[in-house]
Parts: structure tokens; C-alpha cells; sequence
């Protein structure tokens, strides 16, 4: 598995296993399993989506080692605000039973969100977490956070696939050397996206499907990826992208084309009195 650097010097795998609106007790754990089975040694969970103990209890059952899985969570919206947050670090460390976590986000850009941040640089001072990054941040937002930061973020987990590639907000977080993370690196199964014309062209070239097409794409740009299945066969073949390499000619076609658009705009006010309404735990 390729690894990439982050701004703080740690290596993270470059794609990483999802598991977004996978149930707990039971169906995490068997696809955590899974895809430890098949290679993949980066987990992505979040306190928001409620499976972080099935997480956990597959790692452990793995028989791998811990230092040798990369552990990404998130904390959510109702533990914003630096206590709340202090405390919410904590759960999710108890409930993946584990003594730190690798990488931990702030899931939303709403609430109290430099009282958490401050909580989660305290945390990784601590050694509790080992490198902690931002979700869903636009360029707005990031230029309203930015400055109350004392640490910066080693990435910055955002819809991106080749139809939403998110270049003013590359170039920003260029700056500070903050590397992006997809969610929904496919897509989320948009049928355009997986039937366009050139990247079935290329799959046809390389004896690939078009998903694969897609995640080596998102590789070479040098993003981090995140795809996300409860099919065996596809969970295997989206990590195996790394026998072939795109021609700086083909990745310039996929980069033609993207839309400037994705499913999901933080900005939104909508967005965030939804979010901020949503509890995970009483």
C-alpha cells in the first residue's frame, strides 16, 4: 500500500476503508474484517456514524498488530467547545479500545469549533491523538478558522472525485502543505461518473474497472481516498490500483472533467441547522 506524508511528518496509507452508515454490532465488524483481509490497513469511522466499537473489536480480532492500522475518527457536532470535546476524544478512544487514534477530525464546521480544535491539539500534545485534521471545510471557512488555530491541520476530508475536484480549495490548502482526503471518491455510485465515456475508455486500456479508474486517479493527484463497500469483490479491487500508472495525458482528460459542483455544500445554512440538530448520544 502507498503512503503519503502528512504536514507533520506521519506516513498515512493512501486509501483507506470507509465505513459511513455501515450498522454497528455486527456489519462494521464483519466489513472491517474484510478489508483488513484484503489488505487495506487505514480505517475511517466517526463518533457520527456510530460503529466506532464494532471498529475497534475487528482491529483487535485481526490478529495484526495496532501499530501496523491506521485509525481515522471524527468527532461530531454535539461534543464541539473545548470540554465537551476533552470528553469526546475520550469516548471514542474507549470505544475502539485503543490507546490512541491516528488521525481525528472535527467533523462539521459549525458550533464551537476552535473551542474543540483547541481540545484536539491538546489531545495530540498528549499523544492521545497523532495527527489531527478539519472535514468539510471550503475555502470560506477555512479563512474564518484559520486564525485560531495553533496547530495546523494535517487534512482536510472533503467530497472529491472527478467530477467535484475542488481545485480552489487544493490550491489553498497547498499552503500549508494540508493534504485532502475524498469522501465520496466514487461518487456515491453516481451511474454518469462510473459510465463516462473516457474513464470506461481507459478502464477498457488497462483492464481495470471504472472504480479503479477513478481511485488511481485520485492517488497520482495525490489525495487520499476513501471508498466504501460491503461487496467483498469490489472492497478487494479498490485497493488494487497500484499496477498500473496513468499518463500525465489521461490525467488531464479525467481533470477535464470535473463540474465545480459536488452533492454538499457546508456553506449552506440549511446544512448546519441540520447537522447541529442531529444527536448521537443523550
Amino acid at each position: 500500500m502507498k503512503q503519503f506524508e502528512l504536514n507533520d511528518g506521519t506516513m498515512i496509507p493512501s486509501v483507506g476503508f470507509g465505513v459511513f452508515m455501515i450498522p454497528n454490532d455486527g456489519p462494521t465488524y464483519d466489513a472491517v474484517l474484510e478489508a483488513l483481509k484484503a489488505g487495506y490497513r487505514h480505517i475511517d469511522t466517526a463518533a457520527g456514524y456510530m460503529n466506532e466499537s464494532d471498529v475497534g473489536k475487528a482491529i483487535k480480532d485481526s490478529g495484526i498488530d495496532r501499530s501496523e492500522i491506521f485509525i481515522t475518527s471524527k468527532l461530531w457536532l454535539q461534543d464541539y467547545g473545548y470540554e465537551n470535546a476533552k470528553i469526546g476524544i475520550d469516548n471514542s478512544l474507549k470505544l475502539l479500545g485503543v490507546d490512541y487514534i491516528d488521525l481525528y477530525l472535527l467533523h462539521q464546521p459549525y458550533g464551537d469549533y476552535l473551542g474543540a480544535w483547541k481540545a484536539l491539539e491538546e489531545a495530540k500534545e498528549e499523544g492521545k491523538l497523532k495527527s489531527i485534521g478539519i472535514s468539510n471545510i471550503t475555502v470560506n471557512l477555512w479563512r474564518k478558522f484559520k486564525d485560531g488555530m495553533h496547530v495546523m491541520p494535517s487534512v482536510n476530508q472533503v467530497e472529491f472525485n472527478p467530477f467535484t475536484q475542488q481545485k480552489e480549495l487544493r490550491n489553498e490548502m497547498a499552503k500549508d502543505n494540508i493534504r485532502l482526503e475524498a469522501w465520496y471518491p466514487l461518487g456515491h455510485g453516481n451511474k454518469d461518473l462510473l459510465t463516462n465515456p473516457t474513464i470506461l475508455s481507459l478502464a477498457e486500456k488497462y483492464n481495470k474497472n471504472a472504480g479503479q479508474i477513478i481511485l488511481r486517479w485520485i492517488n497520482q493527484e495525490g489525495v487520499i481516498s476513501l471508498p466504501k463497500s460491503t461487496n467483498p469483490a469490489r472492497v478487494k479491487g479498490n485497493i488494487d490500483i497500484f499496477d498500473f500508472e496513468l499518463t500525465d495525458e489521461e490525467m488531464n482528460a479525467i481533470r477535464a472533467l470535473d463540474t465545480g459542483k459536488g452533492t454538499h455544500n457546508p456553506e449552506d445554512p440549511a446544512n448546519e441547522t441540520r447537522l447541529m440538530g442531529l444527536k448521537i448520544h443523550d
